[in-house]
């Protein structure tokens, strides 16, 4: 769901707790509510201030068949509950976090990375006109030509990758306007640009090993963009998502998401299949998640499904994951854990497509 991204929702306010409270701290700061309207573009590229969260989440397959890498890159920006009229450039009114993580089959655990600051200090900045952000020395821009380019120095790895799109924004629900449950204050507005053209440069590194020459890998693969910004939490009674975005072979893609209580019911859920140039061929709010086995998570205890069966009507698929272990442990920037994991689709044994499994509340429930 990213609701994208999704996974931001897990404490994204956490880190303030931990940022110095001043005289001007006001905990009335209102959010403006999510209401149908057009979105704009290029100008609904860019951040929106105002609402509460907001993300721009890059996902992907690089290569195929034993070479195949999974990529994940995420900016989150987080409104506090800090007054505006603040005078201090210090004031964290503003925060910004990001995620990313690659997912290498013969690791078999993933290799991730977080980074968190307050906008206006040490290079914490983004754009109101368009996608551009930056934080520390990890950045994210959309061009004038529509490519996406994004430059990822961490610790053990380092991504620089362009992703281009083949078809104008998916808009989401209604024309922008996605529901996140039976109130009209649960929604969010958000698009998705899905079959992106991808190509990489991943710099493999080993911080054990002094004076190893790090692995560098030119890598060209199918990626998917959803940018997501919303003022509401998750609805009484949930405590989680699970969500995936799969670029179909066929040119097409599916979304779909279902919001999860305690027991693992649904509590509100959609599907959204389009064709290879963003037309809806199927919209659904009954499709089944049947957890395929389970995988115990060594650092959270949190018990994830292996994969799933999903029920749409009289079909059904099948999602398997790339590698087992795709768990980020986020508790240093966003808080908490959630899986982020690459995910091949198939249908009468035959895949169909690639993507992105997101799974959040499995260690404990979401909350700000």
């Amino acid at each position: 769901m990213h609701h994208r991204k999704r996974r931001y929702f897990m404490q994204a306010l956490a880190i303030s707790c931990a940022l110095p409270v001043s005289q001007w701290a006001n905990s009335s700061v209102a959010y403006p509510p999510v209401r149908p309207r057009k979105l704009i573009f290029p100008r609904d590229h860019g951040a929106h201030p105002e609402f509460r969260t907001e993300w721009w989440y890059l996902t992907g397959w690089l290569g195929s068949g034993e070479n195949a890498i999974g990529f994940q890159i995420t900016f989150f920006r987080s409104r506090t509950q800090h007054s505006p009229d603040n005078p201090s450039r210090f004031a964290p009114t503003q925060l910004l976090f990001a995620h990313a993580a690659l997912a290498i089959p013969e690791e078999r655990k993933l290799r991730h990375a977080d980074v968190a600051g307050r906008v206006g200090t040490a290079g914490a900045v983004f754009d109101t006109a368009d996608t551009k952000l930056r934080l520390a020395n990890w950045t994210m821009e959309r061009t004038i030509n529509d490519r996406y380019q994004f430059d990822i120095p961490a610790d053990t790895f380092t991504i620089r990758l362009e992703a281009t799109p083949s078809q104008t924004p998916v808009l989401r629900g209604n024309q922008g306007f996605s529901a996140k449950g039976p109130s009209p204050d649960l929604a969010s507005y958000y698009y998705s640009r899905p079959q992106l053209n991808v190509t990489a440069q991943i710099e493999i590194k080993d911080k054990s090993s002094k004076g190893k020459q790090a692995s560098l890998l030119k890598r060209s693969g199918i990626g998917w963009f959803d940018h997501e910004w919303s003022s509401s939490l998750l609805m009484p009674g949930a405590v989680g998502w699970d969500w995936i975005g799969i670029n179909l072979l066929n040119g097409g893609s599916i979304m779909a998401f279902r919001i999860r209580d305690q027991a693992g019911k649904a509590l509100f859920s959609e599907w959204d299949r389009r064709d290879q140039t963003g037309r809806v061929l199927e919209r659904h709010s009954n499709a089944i998640w049947e957890a395929v086995d389970q995988w115990s998570s060594p650092r959270s205890l949190a018990n994830y499904p292996k994969g799933f069966l999903i029920r749409v009507g009289n079909q059904e698929f099948r999602l398997q994951t790339l590698m087992q272990d795709q768990e980020v442990d986020a508790r240093a920037s966003t808080g908490g854990f959630y899986y982020e994991g690459a995910v091949e689709m198939s249908q009468n044994q035959v895949v169909i497509g690639r993507g992105y499994l997101e799974l959040t509340g499995y260690s404990q429930a979401v909350t700000l």
